[in-house]
């Protein structure tokens, strides 16, 4: 399959749309302002904030101790393993999983497949699936424009003060403000109405402490003891926890802020060649939002994409089916158009 006539995930094409074949506005940005309906209401928003300065602030507690731990001599090879194990499970649960699959349904699998992978994101503590979907189907929406949750370039200010704001706020500061979080009812229906997600998405927190016993077992398995359990959870979990998010919150922050613009998108979106292989792809962001739907955002082997070879691979066991893919033809039409622009 190719992208390019498959409407945006949370749209429905007009009639004339399909009989076009083109797609409708929602995978790029949207010509339309907010509306109060696309914005998740929060219930109890102190709640929220102190739940997230804790999931935000405790991995910098375990960095900390994971230091001192080095700094000792007291590093196991089982730490170092279990670090890696944890850290590509939930990395990719979140580009493979939460991204690829459930937010731009860049390929089709079977409902235990969509189990797992929306587990395994799930234990990466970046929240629930439902609501990961909805926030970064409204980013895509709204890209570096009014009513993008996580935007570096809206209403910050100018001078370094404002671009220091701008990238905090996308960074990190925009997990504790609830004005422009995408509503679950626009933005996610099709997860909501997804019996297997559901189900994910309302035992979060379940899978979440799963994701940090499995550290302390993996530990304890590997290095056979209590102390190796706990040295375990300290490096797949808390550690874990810290690099997987920060590399995340990055695409957020520093894919629209610094690198290349091969395509022309309408925001601010960028490669981050350094950034690619410790999240798996992701940050060949520019191609992403010229391409939203496309399996790939890496094109070529000079931009390597992990998650984009996990997909290859589980097509090639009958895991993953209708994935979307770009012509190189298509690909290079669209550079032309900017250059020529």
């Amino acid at each position: 399959m190719t992208d390019e006539h498959l409407p945006a995930p949370w749209t429905k094409p007009s009639a004339s749309q399909e009989a076009n074949g083109a797609a409708p506005a929602g995978n790029g940005a949207s010509s339309d302002s907010p509306r109060h309906d696309e914005v998740q209401p929060v219930g109890n928003e102190t709640l929220t904030r102190v739940v997230t300065a804790i999931v935000t602030i405790a991995p910098f507690v375990g960095l900390g101790l994971a230091a001192w731990q080095m700094w000792d001599g007291l590093l196991r090879t089982s730490d170092v393993i279990v670090f890696a194990i944890m850290y590509v499970l939930t990395g990719l649960g979140v580009t493979v999983g939460f991204h690829r699959l459930f937010t731009h349904r860049s390929f089709k699998t079977y409902p235990a497949v969509r189990a797992v992978l929306a587990v395994l994101g799930s234990a990466a503590i970046e929240g629930p699936v439902v609501s990961w979907v909805a926030d970064h189907r409204k980013h895509h929406a709204y890209s570096d424009r009014l009513g993008d949750p996580h935007s570096p370039h809206v209403d910050h200010g100018n001078g370094l003060r404002g671009v220091l704001e701008g990238l905090a706020h996308a960074h990190v500061g925009w997990l504790f403000i609830h004005t422009q979080r995408g509503s679950h009812r626009r933005y996610a229906p099709d997860l909501m109405a997804d019996p297997v997600v559901a189900w994910v998405d309302r035992t979060f927190l379940y899978w979440a402490l799963a994701g940090l016993g499995a550290a302390f077992a993996l530990g304890y398995a590997i290095g056979g003891s209590l102390r190796a359990g706990l040295t375990g959870l300290l490096w797949g979990g808390a550690v874990r926890m810290l690099v997987v998010h920060h590399v995340t919150y990055s695409i957020n922050s520093l894919c629209h802020f610094f690198g290349r613009r091969p395509y022309k998108t309408g925001d601010e979106s960028r490669n981050l060649a350094w950034l690619a292989l410790p999240t798996f792809g992701e940050a060949w962001h520019n191609n992403h939002h010229a391409f939203p739907t496309s399996a790939s955002h890496g094109f070529g082997w000079r931009e390597p994409d992990i998650s984009a070879v996990v997909i290859r691979v589980m097509t090639l066991f009958g895991l993953a089916w209708d994935v979307v893919r770009v012509p190189e033809e298509r690909r290079q039409r669209k550079r032309a158009v900017q250059a020529s622009a």
